[in-house]
């Protein structure tokens, strides 16, 4: 199964950006967004960014990935 994870842009170098999540970081596209900067926060799926969200929405959706058990 794969799910859409919330995290936070750490680093960005042309249209590749660092995500950062729980420790985790990983390296994602960022070509289907537009205005993406350091600290926003963006919905991860197969290796790009697809969305753009607020931190409290992030937070909301990690907190039911969390209780539904998909993410630690």
């Amino acid at each position: 199964m794969c799910i859409a994870i919330p995290m936070k842009v750490v680093d960005i170098k042309g249209n590749t950006g660092v995500v950062e999540h729980g420790g985790v970081k990983r390296e994602v596209g960022l070509q289907l967004l537009e205005d993406i900067r350091l600290d926003d926060w963006v919905i991860i799926h197969t290796g790009f960014a697809i969305s753009k969200l607020d931190e409290t929405e992030a937070q909301e959706t990690l907190s039911l990935l969390k209780e539904g058990g998909f993410i630690e």
